[in-house]
């Protein structure tokens, strides 16, 4: 079968290549052919776990060159257990040093260095372990070398005297206390990117204690004595997060929380207490009660982007508790009822989003447990006795809009229902059970537009399904987890079958075909590894193979050409 073929200069490159590489990682070769212990760590960074650890035994002359022996091979591959080792020792990761040091029944203990795990491979710690942590005394550098911090260490985190250096600068930072990690107490120093002094001033107990702030033309922005006055806090960012009053170190009075999610109001002991407002983006979405931090007593909640009353009523421990009232979008009142541990728990009452009455009754954790249905005219449609019935009911999105429509029991969706979407396109139509899509089912895109159809389970795709695409089928096949899983064929828009094999976290995974969408004949039979073709495979071109041999990441490695 010798058709001839002709190959470019850099693929016979690469051929003749992988043909050398081959012959130097052989069990008998390597170690003696390669006196670079580069190029060694270069060819290990390649090979699997299993590949590694089956060449190592073999060759005594690599295990001398790459400072490796069997058992610290084994401790430190993924695919082994621990060995207990004592004295010094080495550890690596994908063929990096990654430390170096002394250890004690399989565990870092003594003294040891830390490496960064790429090509710079430059110190990034070196000090005194206990137990495999930290523990002790101990200095950390940044990618460059340079000394960020020096001090003692417990428990892996920063305990006790320490130094703090700036990560560029290499400037003095802080000096003093350290608990858990956090400066406690001792003086601090902060400089902006312009290596301006921006704050200077003192800790106590974790708390900036006396201290002034300065602006970017050098100015006293604010001043803190003995925990006292008005201050700023921000961010290793250098970002801004308070500005308020304090008291003795802590927020007390008057203050703004920044950032995504926002704050002003009242403080008392470090926590918002007493009367405020929350903020998302810059947008108001409560303003109420506080205690302990959390929303207590009255208070009102906007939906997001647009101040529009979405809750008013009581809270407890940061919940709905007590007596409230639910909107629409549109402003148009949805329930009011009674809350318990955010909620819906008691009597209450649900609207239509025209105002006429939907239901009326008692709640359980959420959900209708005694009471009556109405129609959109007002005739009795539904009763529920102890979340029991046969149930037909309608939800609405926070914008007023249908949401669902269709069969509930115990307070959830079971049954038969209907799904739409923000703008009232009907999306799903299919089984439920708990709440969730169980069963047969259809999804769609744009109303009409067909997009899905198969079996679901707790929400997901799973089982057998067909995907659509502008009403025509692009696949069918198993699914697990809403992914593609198994075996399936793929179509193109013309109808051909342009793939079939198997799949695995919804892409090609495992031995499959490909044909030509044109002709419909097969041009690739092979395996695949994440969508592309790895390993095994032949190419064809009109029923003739043309390639045989493996692949790596999509690309020919090594062939025999026909």
């Amino acid at each position: 079968m010798g058709a001839s073929c002709s190959l470019s200069k850099d693929k016979k490159r690469n051929a003749s290549k992988m043909n050398e590489f081959k012959n130097l990682i052989s069990e008998k070769n390597i170690g003696k052919s390669i006196e670079s212990l580069y190029i060694l760590k270069y060819i290990f960074s390649f090979l699997s776990e299993n590949q590694k650890l089956k060449i190592i035994i073999y060759n005594k002359n690599l295990q001398k060159k790459l400072d490796i022996n069997i058992r610290n091979y084994k401790r430190y591959s993924w695919i082994y257990k621990k060995d207990k080792k004592n004295g010094k020792g080495k550890e690596y990761h994908n063929g990096f040093l990654i430390f170096e040091g002394e250890y004690l029944n399989g565990e870092r203990n003594g003294k040891g260095k830390e490496y960064n795990d790429n090509l710079l491979g430059g110190l990034k710690f070196k000090g005194e372990y206990l137990n495999g942590k930290r523990n002790g005394k101990g200095k950390e550098y940044n990618y460059d070398g340079k000394l960020i911090f020096e001090g003692e260490y417990v428990n892996g985190e920063r305990n006790g005297k320490g130094k703090e250096y700036d990560f560029l600068s290499g400037k003095l930072l802080f000096e003093g206390e350290y608990l858990n990690g956090k400066r406690w107490n001792g003086k601090e120093k902060e400089y902006d990117c312009n290596d301006k002094l921006e704050f200077e001033g003192e800790y106590l107990n974790g708390k900036i204690w006396n201290g002034r702030r300065y602006d970017f033309e050098g100015k006293m922005s604010f001043e803190i004595k003995e925990g006292n006055g008005k201050g700023k806090e921000y961010n290793k960012y250098g970002k801004l997060e308070f500005k308020g009053e304090y008291l003795n170190g802590e927020r007390n009075g008057k203050g703004t929380e920044y950032g995504e999610l926002g704050f002003e109001g009242e403080y008392l002991n470090g926590k918002r207490n007493g009367k405020g407002k929350e903020y998302h983006n810059g947008k108001l979405i409560f303003e109420g009660e506080y205690l302990d931090g959390k929303r207590n007593g009255k208070g009102t909640e906007y939906y997001d982007y647009v101040r529009k009353l979405k809750f008013e009523g009581e809270y407890l421990n940061g919940q709905r508790n007590g007596k409230g009232k639910e909107y629409y979008y549109d402003g148009e009142l949805a329930f009011e009822g009674e809350y318990l541990n955010g909620k819906k728990n008691g009597k209450g009452k649900e609207y239509y989003n025209n105002g006429k009455l939907l239901f009326e009754g008692e709640y359980l954790n959420g959900k209708r447990w005694n009471g009556k249905g109405y129609n959109i005219i007002g005739e009795i449609d539904f009763e529920i006795k102890r979340g029991n019935g046969n149930e037909k009911g309608k939800e609405y999105n926070k914008y007023g809009e249908l949401g669902f429509e269709g069969e509930y029991l115990n307070g959830e969706r079971n049954g038969k229902g209907k799904e739409y979407d923000y703008f009232n396109n009907f999306i799903f139509e299919g089984e439920y059970l708990n709440g969730e899509r169980n069963g047969k089912g259809k999804e769609y895109y744009y109303n009409d537009n067909f997009l899905f159809e198969g079996e679901y389970l707790n929400g997901k795709r799973n089982g057998k399904g067909k995907e659509y695409h502008n009403g025509k089928l692009i696949f069918e096949g198993e699914y697990l987890d809403g992914e593609r899983d198994g075996k399936g064929k793929e179509y193109h828009d013309n109808g051909k079958l342009i793939f079939e094999g198997e799949y695995f976290d919804g892409k090609r995974n495992g031995k499959g075909k490909e044909y030509d969408f044109y002709s419909g004949k097969l041009k690739f039979e092979g395996e695949f590894i994440n969508g592309i073709r790895n390993g095994k495979g032949k190419e064809y071109y009109f029923d003739k193979i043309i390639f045989e041999g493996e692949y790596v990441n999509g690309k020919r490695s090594e062939c025999q050409i026909f």
